[in-house]
């Protein structure tokens, strides 16, 4: 396994995947923002972007480097889209997460891979910086639940399948430089049967064979309403990482994220993760009021009760793609101060 420059003795900080993106590149504050540009102009406009959120989050002091998902429409969908078998014309309607319903496109042949998806993009953002980076791909069960099936008629076939996809293109990311790969399964958070079932060894296929390092991400979702209306209904304490962490403990995939600050999520359930390194969720993404170093500081103290600061690493709540962009980069200012502010005193 390629290692990160971390020392024993100090947290690294990070975002979970998705920045705003330029208003000058696509529409701002929503997951499906279009694109205000086409063709050659819009390629260019995406490198451009992706040059402007590596100087963001250098400049903001964050240590491990994403591409911020600049190139990206969505996080599933453009993964999805350079697929074959999978008919974008003809969408039908699903439930995703078993909380809203969204149009998707519907898997109408055996899916293959037609070609590299974020491998250029990796390649690139391992040009633009010396830090450690990390680049984030759907998980298998995600993908599943954002699609309509009219192929496979499994679930389970369909995520074993994308799997295998998925590990196609993450062994040529980690060829192309890099030093985590990160899976988001927010799924995980909904259907714990399948978790249990299928769900782990999925994401165990996706991620065979790499030697960097591998992640997942499982949060409770963007800050839009639907996910808001959503966790008003969960009750005093969210329990739910209880029936998938005993799980990802026994698992072979390195690293996870997960949701913190702000949340009813009980910090106790990261000792469940023994042995795991622990991306703790210090940013909220469903408010545009910006947390103080302090704050951060705070939520990352709680959580060394019950990990190491050796396997402890700071993080967005989830994408912040649904933000404006001033208020991501104070956010990130924040989290890569509350992280320095821990590591100065557990010196």
């Amino acid at each position: 396994m390629k290692e990160i420059f971390k020392k024993n003795n100090e947290a690294l900080s990070t975002i979970s995947g998705s920045l705003p993106k330029p208003k000058w590149l696509a529409e701002t504050g929503k997951l499906w923002g279009k694109w205000k540009l086409s063709g050659k102009k819009l390629q260019q406009a995406k490198i451009k972007a992706l040059r402007l959120t590596v100087k963001d989050q250098t400049n903001s002091g964050l240590s491990i480097i994403t591409d911020g998902e600049q190139t990206r429409q969505h996080f599933v969908t453009t993964f999805i889209e350079n697929l074959s078998g999978v008919d974008f014309k003809n969408k039908k309607v699903v439930r995703i997460r078993d909380r809203y319903d969204a149009l998707v496109p519907v898997v109408t042949k055996k899916i293959t891979r037609k070609k590299n998806i974020f491998v250029n993009d990796a390649k690139i953002l391992r040009k633009l910086t010396d830090k450690p980076i990390k680049i984030s791909i759907p998980g298998p069960m995600t993908m599943v639940d954002t699609l309509y099936d009219d192929f496979y008629y499994s679930r389970e076939k369909l995520a074993w399948r994308f799997a295998e996809v998925l590990n196609e293109e993450a062994r040529l990311l980690e060829k192309a430089g890099v030093d985590i790969i990160q899976f988001d399964e927010p799924a995980f958070n909904v259907f714990f049967d399948e978790v249990r079932k299928w769900g782990i060894k999925t994401l165990e296929r996706a991620a065979r064979g790499l030697k960097c390092k591998t992640a997942v991400h499982i949060c409770y979702g963007y800050g839009i309403k639907a996910n808001i209306d959503w966790k008003k209904g969960l009750g005093k304490r969210w329990l739910q990482y209880k029936h998938v962490f005993p799980l990802l403990a026994k698992s072979k995939i390195n690293q996870v994220s997960l949701e913190c600050i702000n949340s009813k999520v009980p910090m106790s359930l990261i000792s469940l993760l023994k042995n795991k390194e622990i991306l703790v969720g210090s940013i909220d993404v469903a408010t545009n009021k910006v947390e103080s170093a302090t704050q951060v500081y705070n939520n990352l103290k709680k959580a060394l009760k019950y990990t190491s600061i050796k396997n402890l690493y700071s993080c967005s709540n989830c994408g912040l793609i649904t933000l404006p962009r001033k208020v991501a980069l104070a956010k990130m200012k924040s989290l890569s101060k509350g992280t320095d502010l821990l590591n100065k005193r557990n010196i």
